[in-house]
C-alpha cells in the first residue's frame, strides 16, 4: 500500500487495533484485511463465496478507490461490531422517551456513530405539565442535557461526539433555538438546523405571518412574521455558522418509504435524512482514481482545449468506475447483515429499509486532473453527468442484488412498488458525505468540496498534520516554474492570489474554497443533489467580510435550486460545533 505520512498518523491514532496498554497491534493492511473478511462473511447468508468477495473488498480498499465510513474501519471484526455512521433517534414528549433516546445515543456515540434528533415534538417552554402541575422547560433545555452527556462520553477518544439537533420552524420556541449558539460555549457537541417548511417559504416570499403550533395539542398558539424569523436565522448563521436549514417538506417528498414513517431529522452533517430509529452505512468512491493516466500525465487545462461539451467523456474510465460501484454497493449491503446494532429498534428499521449511501470524494482532484476549474460551467455539467452515472450504476447493482437476495422487506408500499420502478435491494443507494478523515487516508480532496487551501494545518486528536497540495507542486515542476521561494510563498498564504510567478490559467485551476463565490458552491451542491437519493454534505464558504445579505441570498438560492438543506460558514467565526459538519462524521 502507498499511504502518506499523514494517513499513517491518522490510522495509528484512530483506526488500527490496540492492546489494553494502547500499543498498536495491526498494520494498515491487516486493518483492511479485518474489514474485508468481516464484510465478506455476509456472503454465507446468501450462498455466495466469501473468499472471492474478501479479495475484491480488500483490493478496492487497499488501492484507496473506495473506503467505508469510519465506524466500519474501526469496528469491523471487533466485539463492538457497530458499522453504521448515521442514526436518527426519536424524541417524544415524555421523560421516558427523552431519556431512553439519550441512553441510546450514548451507545451510538460510544461506537463511533453520529446521532440526529428532532426536538420538535417537545412542548414549548412555559407550557403546562399536567401530570405534575409544573411548567415545561422547553426543547433547548433538554438539548443542553444531551450536549453534556456527549461531552462526557467522548466516544472513547476515537472520535468526537457529534449530534444534529433540529427544530421545526413552526415550533413556539423557534427563536430561542435559532439564537442559542450566539452564546459562547452553548451546544458545542451539536450542529443545529431549522426544519423549514414550504408553507414558511411561501409566507416569506409573500411577506406574511405564519402559524406557531404547540406540538402537545396541535393547536395554533401564535403567529410570527416569516421575514423576522428568517432574519434571525441569517444573523445567527452569519455570526456562528449555525443554524443550517433543512427543507423538510422537500426531504419528505423524496422519502422512499412514506408508509413506514415521516422524516424529522438528519445525521450530524445533514447529508442523511432518516426515519426515527433508522441507520445508514456510508461509503465513498475516490474519483481521482478514475481519470485515465494519459490525461493525468498531460495536465492540459480547459482553457487550452475546446469549451464544447463533452470535453472529458473519453478521459474518465467509466467501465472501471462502474465495476467498482457494483463492488461498493455489495460491500455496503453486506455491512447491514454483519452489523452489530446498539439498539434492537434500529436493527429492525435498518434491515427493513436497508438504506446505504454510496458517495464520492476526490471531486476537486478529478477536476484538476481533467484541467477544469471548480466553478467552470463544464465542472457543473460534469457533476451532473458523473452523479447520474453513479446513481444509475448503484441502483442497477441494487437491482441485481434484489434478484439474488430479495427486495428490502418494506418494499411493498414504497415508491418502488410500481411496475415503472426497479425492484431494488436498498431503499436508498446514494449519499454525498463530507469524508473528512477518509479523504485524508485516501490522500484526496474531501467529498465534493473545492480545495480548502493549497497548504494548511489540521489538528486530529492532538496530532498536528501539515497538508500540501501534491498536484500544484507536481504541475509547477512539470511546467518549470517551481522554486523553493514559490513553495514557501504558497505554504505561507495557502492560495495563489498575488503570486506573479503563477499564470492566471493555473490560478483558475487551483482556486480555493474562499475564492469561489457562494452561488457557485450552491450550484455544485445542486448539481450533485439532482442525482442523489439522500442529501449532499456541502459547506458554503464565505469570507469574513461577507455580509448578512450574502447569507440571506445563499439560503434563498439553495431553496430555489432544489437543495435539501444548506450550511454556510463564514471564515473567522470561531464556533467549534459548526466544524463538525465537514470534519469528522464520515
Amino acid at each position: 500500500m502507498e499511504l502518506t505520512e499523514n494517513a499513517l498518523k491518522v490510522l495509528q491514532a484512530r483506526y488500527l487495533l490496540k492492546d489494553e496498554k494502547g500499543n498498536i497491534i495491526e498494520t494498515p493492511e491487516e486493518m483492511f484485511k479485518r474489514v474485508a473478511k468481516t464484510i465478506a462473511s455476509a456472503e454465507k447468508i446468501y450462498g455466495g463465496n466469501p473468499e472471492e468477495l474478501e479479495v475484491k473488498f480488500f483490493e478496492i480498499m487497499t488501492d484507496l478507490r473506495f473506503l467505508p465510513n469510519s465506524p466500519t474501519l474501526m469496528n469491523a471484526g471487533k466485539d463492538l461490531g457497530q458499522l453504521a455512521a448515521c442514526f436518527v433517534l426519536p424524541v417524544k414528549d415524555s421523560m421516558n422517551s427523552i431519556f431512553d433516546s439519550l441512553k441510546n445515543a450514548a451507545l451510538i456515540l460510544q461506537s463511533g456513530g453520529g446521532t440526529g434528533f428532532s426536538f420538535s415534538n417537545l412542548r414549548p417552554r412555559a407550557d403546562i405539565v399536567r401530570s405534575t402541575g409544573g411548567i415545561a422547560s422547553g426543547p433547548v433545555s433538554f438539548m443542553r442535557i444531551y450536549n453534556t452527556a456527549t461531552e462526557v462520553i467522548k466516544q472513547g477518544g476515537a472520535r468526537r461526539g457529534a449530534n444534529m439537533g433540529i427544530l421545526r420552524v413552526d415550533h413556539p420556541d423557534i427563536l430561542e433555538f435559532i439564537k442559542i449558539k450566539r452564546s459562547e460555549g452553548e451546544l458545542t457537541n451539536f450542529n443545529i438546523s431549522v426544519a423549514v417548511t414550504d408553507e414558511f417559504m411561501d409566507a416569506l416570499k409573500n411577506d406574511e405571518e405564519y402559524n406557531l403550533i404547540n406540538p402537545r395539542s396541535g393547536q395554533t398558539i401564535g403567529r410570527l412574521k416569516a421575514k423576522a424569523v428568517f432574519d434571525e436565522m441569517v444573523a445567527s448563521a452569519w455570526e456562528t455558522g449555525d443554524p443550517g436549514i433543512v427543507f423538510i417538506d422537500r426531504i419528505n417528498k423524496a422519502n422512499p418509504t412514506p408508509h413506514i414513517g415521516t422524516m424529522e431529522s438528519t445525521n450530524p452533517c445533514g447529508e442523511q435524512p432518516l426515519l426515527p430509529y433508522e441507520a445508514c452505512v456510508l461509503g465513498s468512491i475516490n474519483l481521482s482514481k478514475y481519470v485515465k493516466q494519459s490525461t493525468v500525465n498531460s495536465h492540459q487545462s480547459i482553457t487550452k482545449t475546446s469549451n464544447r461539451w463533452p470535453v472529458t467523456s473519453d478521459k474518465i474510465d467509466w467501465d472501471f468506475l462502474s465495476k467498482d460501484i457494483k463492488t461498493a454497493v455489495r460491500f455496503l449491503d453486506n455491512a447491514i447483515d454483519v452489523n452489530k446494532y446498539p439498539v434492537p429498534e434500529i436493527e429492525t428499521m435498518h434491515k427493513g429499509n436497508r438504506k446505504i449511501g454510496l458517495g464520492v470524494m476526490g471531486w476537486a482532484d478529478m477536476l484538476i486532473l481533467l484541467g477544469i476549474p471548480y466553478n467552470h460551467k463544464n465542472a457543473f455539467r460534469l457533476a451532473k453527468e458523473l452523479m447520474r452515472f453513479i446513481s444509475n450504476a448503484a441502483r442497477h447493482a441494487s437491482s441485481e442484488l434484489a434478484e439474488q437476495r430479495g427486495v428490502f422487506p418494506n418494499f411493498k408500499g414504497s415508491i418502488y412498488d410500481s411496475h415503472a420502478m426497479p425492484r431494488v435491494r436498498n431503499a436508498t443507494t446514494t449519499t454525498i458525505a463530507p469524508t473528512g478523515t477518509l479523504s485524508l487516508i485516501a490522500d484526496c480532496s474531501s467529498g465534493i468540496e473545492p480545495l480548502f487551501a493549497l497548504a494548511f494545518k489540521r489538528l486530529i486528536l492532538e496530532t498536528e498534520l501539515h497538508e500540501i497540495n501534491k498536484y500544484f507542486f507536481e504541475i509547477a515542476r512539470r511546467k518549470g516554474f517551481y522554486t523553493e521561494e514559490l513553495k514557501n510563498k504558497v505554504i505561507k498564504r495557502g492560495n495563489l492570489r498575488g503570486i506573479k510567478e503563477v499564470s492566471s490559467e493555473i490560478k483558475r485551476l487551483f482556486k480555493t474554497a474562499l475564492e469561489i463565490p457562494p452561488e457557485d458552491h450552491i450550484e455544485m451542491q445542486a448539481c450533485f443533489q439532482e442525482y442523489t437519493d439522500n442529501a449532499v454534505s456541502k459547506t458554503i464558504n464565505m469570507s469574513y467580510r461577507a455580509k448578512k445579505e450574502d447569507v440571506e441570498k445563499a439560503f434563498l438560492l439553495a431553496y430555489e435550486k432544489g437543495c435539501k438543506g444548506i450550511t454556510v460558514f463564514r471564515s473567522g467565526t470561531p464556533r467549534i460545533g459548526t466544524l463538525l459538519r465537514f470534519a469528522d462524521t464520515d
